[in-house]
């Protein structure tokens, strides 16, 4: 007998891809080989949905999306993976995903990291309404309707903070991957799994952009620059946990290349960012409740609040405890890497974005800190890859049958 879900538990869950009929049925569902043929396909069909869709124009996330998804795209990254030789790599079985409600297309990563490795898939999709949500989720059921092969592995929900649901979920899940805060997280680690389940669990993180001013000087296309770091931050409204906080500089020219390149993103902004007033306020009273806590804290002029730069003395993890959104910068100014460590060296610490040379920020993966999980040129911080966070996904969601 194919052990099912119990409907009892479900009572509250909204549907937007897929059914109850097809979740209960999910403990069951046979897993696939890892970047299994018809999966790519699938996936590459969904891809062209979305370019299809005059919507998908309006929000480059989505359209990042859907290159990803493309066949070439997946073919490139599944060649990427080891695989040693004389093994099968299966999905392990049904996983379970809570995706984090500030990054719009965030939960279509994990859903395709599910995917990919083969498991059969429910994704709790949070309640706050994004149009890239609906845009995605259309195209998915398309996708779905053409190839309802593949209806058993993709379900779509939303509820909640209902523990029952929680519970129903994880007891038949073989892998589960939270996306949220630590509060989400360790309510979340209150229904338990089964014994041989696997958990990926991605708390709460803050990143870092690094510039060395006299290569940003020597940019010929500092407008391109600008772009890049916007993508980086203000595209989420530093909603992302890759979206740099702090902005540190190195090099002889600093004040000379922090002129041009504030400026440049101001431009910039005055053509693609719209600042809400309560965000306004809201960096405004960030701004002083840092000045009440830290010594020296400046705030760098700038003729309005689309940007605020607040120059800080020492880089401090306690820092991020007093940070903002929608272009709150904490700035400071380095001549050793050294000086970066202490900020560096805490777990919550997950991106280093650079301009500059490689060479010259390579150095903080080998200090020993406890934080830091990717090192990635600016612009490029957003670029899903299965190796996040520190995690091998390809590897925590697959599992692996030696054959001698």
């Amino acid at each position: 007998m194919q052990p099912s879900l119990n409907k009892d538990k479900l009572t509250g869950v909204t549907y937007l891809v897929g059914d109850e009929e097809t979740l209960v049925s999910m403990p069951g569902v046979r897993p696939k080989q890892r970047f299994d043929e018809e999966t790519v396909a699938f996936l590459d069909r969904l891809a062209k949905n979305l370019l299809a869709d005059r919507r998908s124009r309006e929000y480059p996330d989505v359209v990042t999306l859907a290159f990803w998804m493309r066949k070439a795209s997946l073919t490139e990254i599944g060649r990427q993976l080891y695989e040693a030789p004389g093994a099968a790599y299966v999905g392990r079985g049904m996983a379970f995903h809570i995706a984090p409600s500030n990054v719009p297309a965030n939960y279509m990563y994990s859903l395709l990291t599910g995917l990919l490795t083969g498991n059969a898939n429910v994704v709790k999709i949070p309640s706050k309404d994004f149009p890239q949500v609906d845009i995605i989720n259309d195209s998915v059921a398309a996708a779905l309707e053409a190839m309802p092969q593949m209806k058993p592995y993709v379900v779509l929900v939303r509820y909640g903070h209902e523990q029952e649901i929680n519970d129903a979920l994880s007891e038949y899940a073989d892998a589960r991957v939270i996306w949220g805060g630590d509060g989400t997280i360790f309510e979340v680690q209150k229904s338990k799994l089964p014994a041989r389940a696997v958990e990926v669990a991605f708390a709460d993180r803050y990143s870092l952009a690094l510039i060395d001013a006299d290569a940003y000087l020597a940019k010929e296309d500092k407008a391109a620059v600008a772009n890049d770091f916007f993508n980086d931050t203000y595209l989420t409204d530093q909603n992302a946990c890759t979206s740099p906080r702090v902005v540190a500089w190195t090099g002889e020219k600093i004040d000379e290349a922090k002129r041009e390149f504030w400026t440049n993103l101001h431009q910039l902004l005055e053509t693609k960012y719209e600042l809400q007033p309560v965000q306004a306020v809201n960096k405004l009273t960030s701004g002083y409740l840092l000045a009440a806590e830290h010594a020296d804290v400046r705030k760098e002029d700038m003729e309005d609040n689309l940007i605020v730069r607040m120059a800080v003395n020492h880089l401090s993890d306690d820092l991020m405890e007093l940070r903002d959104s929608c272009g709150y910068f904490f700035e400071y100014t380095f001549s050793s890497l050294e000086e970066l460590q202490e900020i560096c060296d805490n777990t919550h610490c997950q991106t280093v974005s650079y301009l500059g040379s490689p060479e010259e920020f390579a150095g903080i993966a080998r200090m020993g800190v406890k934080g830091v999980d990717r090192i990635v040129p600016m612009g490029t911080t957003m670029d899903f890859e299965f190796l996040w966070d520190g995690y091998d996904l390809a590897e925590m969601l697959t599992r692996v049958v030696r054959v001698k």
